[in-house]
């Protein structure tokens, strides 16, 4: 139950919000002075100050000064007879939710209550986050907190001193090169971190990147050239999409895997070389070799510690703590003051399945951030796939079922459907797609209200 406190000079009023937001299902303070404000946020927590402006030993502004200093997340509410324009702008610089002006309507100052401890709730799990992104810094750039990829991290933290060959298995998108990296970190070897993507590289061009080439190998190589095995010396090779090396090629990887030997083409000489192997796949390996597109002896010889890692459907928890930590990232990038992420923003993104994982998450939480021009991450810049997802679509209207039909809840999809296609088609501007929807702006406003949807 979420804790009010309610500072009013008039015992009238304070009886009178006690009565109305008790009823609303919160726990109710109160007091008459900003002394007795003072001792009791000075003893206790509360999720949300409603204050009156003028009080007998002082403002209620002097309230929020007080209350942002000890808690700048803290959520309060101004409540004044005597509203101006100015105090109602001093109210809000000073960091206020919203400034009410006496007399005010029922539903008006519920609404804006809840609305307040929304965003309060929002602000301390955004700070929660942030906690537990700081604390997934000893994993590297792998953010996670979830058990199975927590386990995953601590069998690369007992591989990776050892030099072992390892292949990585996942999903395209689920972080494979973040794990190679951190192998690499925990390694110990002072040489190079290489990459190479091997579905990335023409055939005809993958084996003079790899083993380099020498002065008039083919056309074109006018000098020699060293490959990235030997740019890697010292260090790790990581073969990304390891699955589409070419048949070709791939005796003379095992080769180099087996032995630490190279040709450079065009060269009979051997070069040695100082290479820790790391490769991942998308593809089941085990399956390429009976199809006859992998060799099977270098698939064993890559295959020395096989590292799986969980796609993020499988590690739900994640999915909040990933996306808080990209909109820190674009945020800081685009220059925007975004406080967080919106609760339903966070419940369409936990019913998606994400086929692109984290690199699809990623994508879409840069998107937001991008076109969000308030202080939280809304449904309306999301992608019209989520947005889709989030409404469930407006439902077929082709005939009544034989068991009937839930009309306030069809009506209700397909409201939020037709709005979510009108702010997704204007960028997110309600005036715009306020127009789009023959409403006026100030109709729109109160629909996203009563949806939860503002």
């Amino acid at each position: 139950m979420e804790r009010l406190l309610v500072i009013d000079d008039e015992e009238s009023m304070r009886e009178f919000l006690s009565i109305l937001l008790g009823a609303a299902g919160y726990s109710v303070e109160t007091g008459g002075t900003l002394a007795e404000a003072r001792a009791k946020l000075g003893s206790e927590t509360f999720d949300l100050v409603v204050t009156d402006l003028k009080l007998p030993d002082g403002s209620g502004l002097d309230l929020l000064s007080e209350a942002k200093r000890v808690d700048p997340d803290a959520q309060i509410i101004v409540v004044t007879a005597f509203g101006t324009p100015e105090t109602a702008v001093d109210a809000m610089k000073l960091g206020a939710y919203d400034y009410i002006t006496k007399p005010f309507n029922v539903d008006h100052i519920r609404l804006t209550v809840q609305k307040a401890l929304e965003r309060g709730a929002l602000f301390r799990e955004n700070r929660e986050l942030r906690k537990k992104i700081q604390q997934s810094a000893s994993t590297g750039d792998f953010i996670t907190r979830s058990p199975s990829a927590l386990e995953m991290l601590h069998l690369v933290e007992r591989v990776a001193p050892t030099g072992v060959t390892v292949l990585i298995l996942g999903e395209s998108g689920t972080g494979k090169e973040i794990v190679a990296k951190r192998l690499h970190e925990l390694s110990g070897r002072n040489g190079r971190f290489v990459t190479v993507n091997c579905s990335a590289i023409p055939e005809g061009l993958l084996e003079s990147e790899l083993f380099g080439h020498v002065k008039g190998s083919f056309t074109g190589a006018a000098s020699d050239k060293a490959g990235l095995f030997e740019e890697a010396s010292g260090g790790t090779l990581f073969l990304d999409e390891i699955g589409e090396l070419p048949l070709i090629l791939q005796p003379k990887l095992l080769r180099a895997v087996q032995f630490g030997k190279i040709k450079r083409v065009g060269s009979g000489k051997e070069i040695e070389v100082d290479v820790r192997i790391v490769s991942a796949t998308n593809r089941d390996l085990a399956q390429e070799v009976k199809a006859g597109r992998f060799r099977e002896d270098l698939f064993y010889r890559l295959n020395v510690i096989a590292i799986p890692l969980p796609p993020l459907r499988d590690r739900r928890n994640d999915i909040p703590l990933l996306a808080h930590h990209f909109l820190e990232k674009y945020k800081a990038a685009f220059r925007r003051d975004i406080k967080g992420i919106a609760p339903e923003v966070l419940k369409c993104l936990d019913r998606h399945d994400f086929p692109g994982n984290v690199r699809e998450l990623e994508n879409i939480i840069e998107r937001a951030v991008a076109l969000e021009s308030g202080d939280q991450l809304t449904l309306g810049n999301l992608p019209e796939y989520l947005r889709e997802e989030a409404a469930g679509g407006p439902p077929r209207m082709d005939s009544l079922p034989e068991g009937g039909v839930d009309l306030e809840d069809t009506l209700r999809r397909t409201e939020v459907h037709y709005i979510l296609k009108a702010l997704g088609k204007t960028g997110g501007n309600k005036t715009e797609a306020a127009k789009l929807l023959g409403m006026t702006f100030r109709t729109l406003r109160y629909r996203l209200d009563k949806l939860g949807m503002a």
